[in-house]
């Protein structure tokens, strides 16, 4: 089983601070809310040990990680809940379907998990 580099729980940390600053509970100079291309960002310039990011750990991370995302739809005349196991790679993919209408419902949730690597 190969080793991510870049450790669950220091990404759980990144999103906590993030949604620190987006609740307006945490604002610095440093990390201030930005508008761009029609949605509100923060930049954080190094991870929560004060190092900087390092591509490749970030891109394994990446490489790892899924997404089950909740769509509500109705079936049958009942409102019932569809999960979708959505790999990183393919998550723009999958947005994009329901853009051009290929999936339809309304998003409820996206859920970020790694599913476990066979030994």
């Amino acid at each position: 089983m190969k080793k991510i580099l870049l450790n669950k729980s220091m990404s759980d940390e990144i999103n906590k601070k993030v949604i620190d600053i987006f609740s307006g509970n945490r604002l610095s100079a440093k990390e201030r809310v930005k508008f761009f291309a029609g949605f509100n960002y923060v930049r954080i310039d190094k991870d929560n040990n004060g190092k900087k990011f390092n591509p490749e750990h970030l891109l394994e991370y990446a490489q790892n990680c899924h997404y089950i995302v909740r769509v509500m739809r109705e079936y049958q005349g009942e409102t019932v809940l569809y999960n979708y196991d959505v790999p990183n790679e393919d998550l723009f993919k999958f947005m994009k379907a329901f853009d051009n209408n290929t999936l339809n419902g309304t998003i409820i949730e996206i859920d970020k998990y790694f599913p476990d690597n066979p030994a």
